[in-house]
């Protein structure tokens, strides 16, 4: 299977507005990468952003804000690392071995995933001129190779540009969220698909990390869908007001 497209796009694109970014709401593996894994770990956070998928095509087909959603597991390549990085195509992830990434052609990956995944997005982009774009990721409640229960219920990433966070983070804390402010990740140290399409541009975003238990199924999607939608939509008049 050679012709696997690595996005796909849901809702119609208008000139400004808000959009929506999923570097990895998808477990799906080609059948000619062979991972060599356990079928049972695509199901885990190693190989997906549990419950983003369903969360981003709410937004799209609910609240009108459309989506570019990632069609390839990141552990057959991490779309939310730049091409240099040693967890491009990783090797082992939260304590699992991927033996098939060991020795895997990188180079071969970018160029079948990586590259037009991100030139997509960047012309996506440019037609699109959003007012702000939402960059959505989910976490676990605590790792599976050990360490604290995370607290957050949601968390802002951000690098430089923390202008539309800082809304954010005050908006989600007024709904009666436990909010991470660059937890349970910096967003100075993973950004990558932020710093390129966004910060880089001068473009207000929204780096939401939700913690995967509370959008695992269809009904919190829903939910927290709309509560996105809502959060981002007062971060932008908050921008434009400022």
């Amino acid at each position: 299977m050679t012709g696997h497209s690595p996005y796909r796009h849901v809702g119609e694109i208008a000139r400004g507005g808000i959009v929506c970014v999923g570097d990895h709401a998808s477990s799906f593996v080609p059948d000619d990468v062979p991972l060599g894994i356990a079928p049972e770990l695509l199901g885990k956070h190693i190989a997906v952003d549990i419950g983003v998928e369903g969360v981003a095509e709410e937004m799209a087909l609910a609240h009108g804000i459309p989506a570019h959603i990632a069609c390839i597991s990141r552990l057959v390549c991490d779309l939310h690392r730049e091409e240099d990085s040693p967890a491009v195509v990783p090797a082992a992830s939260d304590g699992f071995v991927i033996p098939g990434n060991v020795d895997a052609d990188v180079e071969e990956r970018l160029a079948r995933f990586h590259r037009p995944y991100h030139a997509a997005l960047g012309d996506w982009l440019d037609t699109a001129q959003p007012e702000l774009i939402v960059a959505l990721h989910s976490f676990t409640p605590r790792l599976e190779s050990g360490g604290e229960e995370r607290p957050w219920e949601v968390a802002l990433l951000y690098n430089q540009d923390d202008r539309a966070a800082r809304h954010a983070i005050r908006l989600f804390a007024e709904e009666g969220l436990t909010v991470g402010d660059n937890q349970p990740y910096s967003g100075k140290q993973l950004n990558a698909t932020m710093n390129r399409h966004a910060e880089a541009h001068g473009r207000p975003y929204l780096t939401i990390e939700v913690r995967q238990d509370m959008i695992e199924c269809g009904a919190d999607q829903t939910r927290w869908a709309a509560l996105v939608a809502n959060v981002a939509r007062r971060t932008l008049l908050a921008l434009k007001s400022a």
